[in-house]
């Protein structure tokens, strides 16, 4: 079938992107979906530092590759084995799709799928298909979801389905800046009664970690930004004090649970800084892979402080992602308040250029007609 996508076609184009234009909108063909795919109508997209790190050549990925991975949609086709979903059903996408048989599947959560994370290097659906093709030949897949375009073919095992109470919009951010910022809280910080709660950037995977802190009711929450409306936000949204990184420093700001969300190497180092005597820092910011940090080892050891790097926020989509739909059904994860602004896809080289200057949480693209079978933003026992 023919589709609309947006197609990287060059890394490391000069900024503005709005200028350079890295991005393409152009029709493609899409093949029907294997034997364990679905078709995807997408309803929503969610702009993410991952599509722009490919974008800007810190991650390097095959060429030519239809970008997004944080998306919502409807099931229009199912694939000969997909049997537990229905057509028409609202599904979120996960980037890192679980196999349920290797090893690392085995972990909780802890560490990645192995044949999932091979095939999202490779630019490959789960099982090293491709489905997407343009003029030129095969479009590769990004993180096998590839959400920046009106339809998209998926492993059954990149998406889990949520009841239609949740909006596209919402569902959409769910899979990615919830999921990893939730669960570097959740799943890797595991913050106890009384404990204060520190996180170090506050994009969208931060302030996703913000607001589940929030939510857990534990202790002090504090928001360490460099950009100053970052921090009123984060006020907005219940943290209980703001600083930035300077300020956290000399006011010699300690937590025992810092989760570090920037990617940014004096990120690291300030959240290391700012954890306390017993402590976890949980780094779930991806910087360029040339990037390195200072530390002092002594402390961790004296200190007894613990680091965990955490993908993905440690999750399994299939069981987190519905806690994460109900806590924000309850009124208590305020996700809505993380999206910046909705936007059309012909905007995604201006979207890129927003999320680069740090003026944004998250952007998301709106796919079809927004008002149609598309409830409120806000969970309707907020609204009763």
């Amino acid at each position: 079938m023919k589709i609309t996508g947006a197609v990287l076609t060059e890394i490391g184009r000069p900024r503005p992107y709005a200028d350079s234009k890295p991005i393409v909108i152009e029709e493609l063909e899409l093949d029907a979906p294997g034997p364990d795919e679905v078709l995807v109508r997408i309803e929503a997209a969610g702009i993410c530092h991952s599509d722009l790190s490919v974008v800007d050549g810190n991650r390097r990925r095959p060429m030519p590759m239809l970008l997004g991975h944080e998306a919502a949609g409807r099931v229009a086709e199912l694939g000969a084995n997909v049997t537990d979903l229905e057509i028409g059903q609202r599904v979120v996408m996960a980037f890192l799709p679980r196999c349920g048989e290797c090893a690392n599947c085995s972990t909780d959560g802890r560490l990645p799928c192995i044949p999932g994370s091979a095939a999202n290097n490779d630019g490959t659906l789960l099982d090293g298909g491709m489905r997407l093709h343009d003029t030129d030949g095969e479009v590769y897949h990004h993180l096998g979801v590839s959400g920046f375009a009106s339809h998209a073919v998926i492993n059954r095992r990149s998406m889990v389905p949520v009841d239609d109470d949740v909006p596209p919009e919402i569902a959409a951010v769910l899979g990615c800046a919830v999921l990893t910022g939730g669960g570097a809280v959740l799943n890797a910080g595991h913050p106890q009664e009384g404990d204060t709660v520190v996180v170090v950037g506050l994009g969208g995977v931060g302030m996703a970690a913000l607001i589940t802190a929030v939510s857990l009711g534990l202790g002090d929450v504090i928001g360490i930004d460099a950009v100053p409306e970052k921090l009123v936000r984060a006020t907005e949204l219940g943290a209980s004090a703001v600083y930035t990184p300077q300020e956290a420093m000399e006011a010699n700001v300690k937590a025992a649970v810092v989760i570090e969300a920037a990617g940014h190497p004096r990120a690291f180092e300030t959240a290391i800084a700012l954890t306390a005597v017993g402590g976890t820092t949980v780094t779930v910011g991806l910087p360029a892979p040339t990037a390195e940090s200072t530390i002092k080892p002594l402390g961790l050891t004296a200190e007894a402080r613990s680091i965990v790097g955490s993908y993905l926020g440690s999750a399994v989509p299939a069981r987190d992602i519905p806690k994460y739909a109900q806590l924000w059904r309850e009124g208590k994860l305020p996700v809505e308040a993380l999206i910046s602004s909705t936007i059309g896809l012909d905007r995604i080289n201006e979207a890129m250029d927003e999320l680069a200057d740090g003026r944004a949480i998250r952007q998301v693209i709106i796919f079809g007609d927004p008002a149609a079978d598309h409830p409120p933003l806000t969970p309707e026992s907020e609204n009763a």
